[in-house]
């Protein structure tokens, strides 16, 4: 299996990371909710991903819920020095596997510890704070109490280090103020461009930038273009759009994920493939 290191790494905040990482999202069950599939199927990949060099997780107790922070502890735990689990807060799921927004400092409060109990850590190494914005989008809206509770338990000694996820570069800025920024997880792919102006300005700070939805959104014009450059380099429109994301900008962490250990194998082999410069501006183009 290719190893997660043959894209180089980054940091974030205090720690180094290879920037191929692994989403674990698709673990829990359909619709993120509910035990998944294939239990067996799912400790497989995330001990194929430790094993390929993914030492950046990213998770979440609100996908399944707590189905697949526990996936992880069966897994992985205890953790090797290495790995860096990534966790979200802002989000709650109800019965029917809808999604609601839960960022008061009681909720907030109570996801950080249901994610120490079930990922069975004493402290969380970063925590994102999920603005709910347009639920794939960030809107204005002032995130200081939401991102000051969890400065605050991150001096409890609680978490070693704070992200946002969905947010403007307002938002960032307003959190800024509070508390050091690590990691910035926002809607970024070939096809979806709004932060590129952003991605920027964070690698001009060093701060990691983590797309989410790699893969997602493509208009037929962009898939047919996509799907011709994978043709002449041999390979999958997949490894390309990967590819591509990791030539964009050195902050730029990876993500991908899957409930599949060959599929987790085509994304890590992303990491080999270098697009040459002229294949590598048809895609600049699609936009």
């Amino acid at each position: 299996m290719s190893n997660a290191s043959q894209a180089g790494t980054f940091s974030l905040g205090k720690r180094t990371v290879n920037r191929m990482g692994y989403g674990a999202m698709q673990l829990a069950g359909p619709q993120v909710f509910g035990p998944p599939r294939d239990r067996t199927a799912a400790l497989a990949v995330l001990r194929a991903a430790r094993d390929a060099g993914v030492n950046h997780i990213d998770t979440a107790d609100f996908y399944g819920p707590h189905v697949t922070n526990q996936l992880i502890r069966e897994a992985l735990h205890p953790y090797g020095d290495e790995l860096v689990l990534v966790t979200k807060v802002g989000a709650r799921r109800e019965a029917d596997a809808s999604w609601h927004p839960a960022a008061t400092p009681a909720e907030l409060t109570q996801a950080v510890h249901d994610n120490l109990r079930n990922l069975g850590v004493e402290v969380l190494d970063v925590v994102n704070f999920r603005a709910w914005g347009t639920l794939h989008a960030p809107d204005e809206a002032s995130i200081e109490e939401a991102f000051g509770t969890l400065a605050d338990l991150q001096r409890q000694g609680l978490i070693r280090q704070l992200g946002l996820s969905n947010v403007s570069a307002l938002q960032i800025s307003q959190a800024q103020r509070i508390a050091p920024v690590v990691c910035v997880q926002n809607h970024y792919n070939l096809s979806h461009r709004d932060d590129e102006s952003l991605i920027a300005e964070l690698a001009r700070q060093g701060i990691a930038y983590v797309p989410f939805f790699p893969l997602g959104g493509f208009s037929p014009l962009q898939s047919e273009a996509l799907s011709g450059v994978a043709v002449r380099l041999q390979t999958s429109p997949l490894r390309v759009a990967l590819a591509w994301l990791l030539q964009r900008s050195p902050n730029i962490l990876l993500i991908p994920g899957t409930s599949s250990v060959a599929h987790l194998q085509e994304n890590l082999s992303a990491s080999e493939l270098v697009i040459p410069p002229a294949l590598l501006a048809e895609l600049d183009a699609l936009v």
